[in-house]
């Protein structure tokens, strides 16, 4: 199995950095810091492949997805972030987002116990910096109709949250 890795500086994987110099934002107030963190180093990794990003997606049902990745070619990744084994363990609906991907990730932090993920799900080591695919998952690929609602939502998402970002009192 090859590692990709996908850091977006030189960085490494845990580099100790002071909080005070560098807070990670929780865009929603939703997440912990660590959560945030793991979430701002995948979203970086994405990107650096080439991947389009767009956090906490709304999805069909009312489900948030933490991260979501639409690649170049048009394939959807979610990436569901876990900061501590109680957030796994508290959270066992992971299952109901291999509906809206093509590939269904778990991101955590490297001192996470890896081994209680699910073997069918890919796996990321991820810190504030970036991130290392460690694991691919299986692959589903979505039918037709669920993909072109998936990119629908993502695009409405990036545009209504780049107009809001140019313009905060537009709109509703």
């Amino acid at each position: 199995m090859t590692r990709r890795s996908m850091t977006a500086s030189n960085a490494p994987l845990n580099a100790s950095i002071d909080e005070t110099d560098d807070p990670v934002s929780c865009p929603d107030g939703r997440q912990s810091p660590a959560a945030a963190a793991l979430q701002r180093g995948v979203s970086r990794a994405l990107r650096a492949l080439g991947h389009s990003v767009v956090t906490e997606l709304v999805l069909a049902g009312g489900r948030r997805a933490d991260v979501v990745g639409l690649s170049p070619s048009g394939d959807i990744w979610i990436v569901e972030i876990k900061s501590c084994l109680a957030d796994f363990q508290a959270d066992n609906k992971w299952f109901e987002y291999l509906d809206h991907c093509d590939r269904l990730y778990f991101a955590v932090a490297t001192d996470f116990p890896i081994e209680v993920l699910p073997g069918e799900a890919g796996l990321i080591l991820a810190d504030r910096f970036g991130a290392e695919i460690q694991r691919e998952p299986s692959e589903d690929r979505l039918t037709a109709a669920r993909r072109k609602a998936m990119t629908l939502s993502f695009a409405r998402a990036a545009a209504l949250r780049l107009q809001r970002s140019i313009d905060p009192y537009c709109g509703s």
